[in-house]
């Protein structure tokens, strides 16, 4: 079977679908496991601390002895691809869009690494200290540039409110009318995130993704009425400014589109 890895959709289908589907398959912190969801937990993991690597160097983590590792490396790698047996095809986490397989220059086996899916879902799933996350977020900086590329100097802002991003990986604040608030445009904004994006519920590109995922993250600090906090953030790179920026103008153009188009309808009401 191809080891290719099938783009898998937007926040909202992560929340819907794939979040809860990883978790009654794969399991969370709490409850007991299976050997299954044990050897699966510890592989993503592996993956989490680690980044990209071949199956074989995710089994030299655990193990010395040349034979182990080489038994550990064939249960990885079924464990990723999924595998038959007796004529039946059991599924592997690349399916659900956990993990994703990559070949690079350097090196002619395939290496695997979590999507920006299984990071939310590990993430939710498994409660990773800050130490984890950080060291995640240096292995994956540049898959989530704006966000894990800049966590240094995210941390030194934002302190503890860089691992926001433990939120979204539990599904929240996605478009939620309790966040509506006069003095911010935070319902308006989150809700045309989900807009932008809302012919990728099936399927997106990891770009896109990435792209959805960072503006929430930076979003998400006017939470609470603190527009200080990402005028700060914003203020320290150009780029990034730029960016949120054209997103923001984006969002007022949608929203006065639609106030117009509501003036026009209004002779429908009288």
């Amino acid at each position: 079977m191809s080891e290719k890895y099938k783009p898998h959709g937007n926040l909202m289908s992560y929340k819907v679908y794939i979040r809860p589907t990883a978790r009654r398959m794969y399991g969370y912190a709490t409850g007991t496991h299976t050997q299954h969801q044990k050897n699966i937990q510890g592989m993503l993991k592996i993956m989490f601390l680690n980044g990209s690597g071949t199956t074989w160097d995710m089994a030299r983590t655990r193990l010395r002895s040349i034979d182990d590792v080489r038994e550990q490396e064939k249960i990885f790698r079924r464990l990723i691809i999924g595998r038959y047996d007796r004529g039946r095809y059991s599924s592997g986490v690349m399916d659900i869009g956990l993990v994703t397989g990559e070949k690079t220059k350097k090196s002619p086996y395939q290496s695997y690494r979590l999507t920006l899916h299984g990071i939310l879902y590990y993430i939710d799933a498994f409660d990773p200290s800050q130490k984890e996350m950080d060291m995640m977020a240096a292995k994956y900086a540049p898959v989530l540039p704006r966000v894990f590329g800049r966590w240094p100097q995210l941390k030194e802002s934002l302190g503890t409110d860089t691992y926001n991003i433990k939120i979204l990986a539990k599904g929240l604040y996605l478009n939620n009318i309790n966040m509506a608030n006069a003095n911010t445009p935070l319902y308006e904004l989150m809700s045309y995130i989900h807009i932008k994006y809302r012919r990728s519920f099936e399927i997106i590109k990891e770009k896109d993704l990435a792209e959805q995922i960072s503006y929430w993250f930076y979003t998400f600090l006017l939470y609470g009425n603190k527009k200080d906090r990402l005028k700060k953030i914003l203020s320290q790179d150009e780029s990034t400014n730029k960016w949120y920026t054209e997103f923001f103008r984006q969002t007022v153009d949608y929203y006065e589109q639609r106030l117009l188009a509501l003036s026009r309808s209004k002779h429908m009401f009288k």
